[in-house]
C-alpha cells in the first residue's frame, strides 16, 4: 500500500527527515508517535506531496510517487485529514462532500452512521460548526474520496471525546476494508487503542518499530522512551 524507502526532506539548509523507512500494509493500522521536532509534520507534508523529497523513494500502491504532485497521490488513493482540520468556512457541509466524493467514496448517508450530527447541519457552513464538527467534517470530506491509504495527522488534537470515539469506529471499518491507515500521534493512549503497529520516530528516522499487541502489553515502556529519547535529542541539540 505504502512503501518508503531512505527518504530525505527538509527546508531550506536543514535536512529534518533523515533516511527514513516506512511501511504501511493494505487492512493495516500504523501510529507513528513521537514527540515535537521529531520530523512528523515534514514527513506528513513529504507524504502529501507539499514538500519534495531530496532522496529516497515513495510508493504508493505499487507506484512511485516521489515525485508526483499532491492530486496524483490522491488519484491514487491517499486521503489526508489535515492538523488543525483546514475546512473551507464558506461552504455548506453538503457543499464539502459532493465536491470531494467519488464515486467508491462515502456517501452522507454512511458518513451520517458515524457522524450524525453532520446530517443534521447539512446546509450550515463549516465556519458556523463546532469545532468538534469541523473535525467530524475534515474526516468525512476524506472519507467521500474512498480511500485505500488515509493519512491521519493529529486528528485527536482538541477533539471531543463523541468524536474520538466515532473515529475509532471509522479506523475500524477502513481495516476491514482492506485500506490502510497511518496515524501521526502525539496522544499515545488513543494510538494504542487502533494500532497494528507502532513506530516511534526521532531526529528524522524510525527509531522503534513494535507491534499494537507488544505497546499494548507495556505501555508505559513505550512512555518511558519517549520521555528519555525526548532528553537525549535535546541534550544533543545544545551541544
Amino acid at each position: 500500500m505504502l512503501q518508503v524507502r531512505e527518504l530525505r526532506s527538509g527546508y531550506g539548509s536543514i535536512e529534518i527527515v533523515r533516511g527514513l523507512d516506512l511501511d504501511v500494509a493494505a487492512g493495516e493500522v500504523v501510529a507513528l508517535v513521537g514527540r515535537n521536532g521529531a520530523g512528523k509534520s515534514t514527513l506528513v507534508n513529504t507524504l502529501m506531496g507539499l514538500l519534495p523529497a531530496r532522496a529516497g523513494s515513495v510508493e504508493l500502491a505499487g507506484r512511485d510517487v516521489t515525485k508526483a504532485a499532491a492530486h496524483a497521490r490522491n488519484g491514487l488513493g491517499l486521503a489526508v485529514v489535515p492538523q488543525g482540520r483546514r475546512v473551507f468556512g464558506s461552504l455548506t457541509v453538503d457543499q464539502t462532500l459532493s465536491l470531494a466524493r467519488r464515486p467508491r467514496g462515502w456517501d452522507l448517508e454512511r458518513v451520517a452512521s458515524v457522524f450524525p450530527r453532520l446530517a443534521e447541519r447539512r446546509n450550515t457552513r463549516a465556519r458556523s460548526l463546532s469545532g468538534g464538527e469541523q473535525s467530524a467534517l475534515a474526516m468525512a470530506r476524506a472519507l467521500a474520496t474512498g480511500p485505500t491509504l488515509l493519512l491521519l495527522d493529529e486528528p485527536s488534537e482538541g477533539m471531543s471525546p463523541h468524536v474520538l470515539r466515532a473515529l475509532t469506529k471509522v479506523i475500524g471499518e477502513l481495516r476491514a476494508e482492506g485500506a490502510g491507515v497511518l496515524l501521526v500521534e502525539q496522544n499515545l493512549s488513543f494510538a494504542l487503542t487502533v494500532a497494528d503497529r507502532v513506530l516511534v520516530m526521532a531526529r528524522g528516522h524510525i527509531d522503534v518499530s513494535v507491534t499494537g499487541d507488544q505497546a499494548r502489553a507495556d505501555p508505559e515502556a513505550l512512555s518511558r522512551h519517549l520521555v528519555l529519547k525526548a532528553t537525549r535529542d535535546q541534550q544533543e541539540e545544545r551541544k
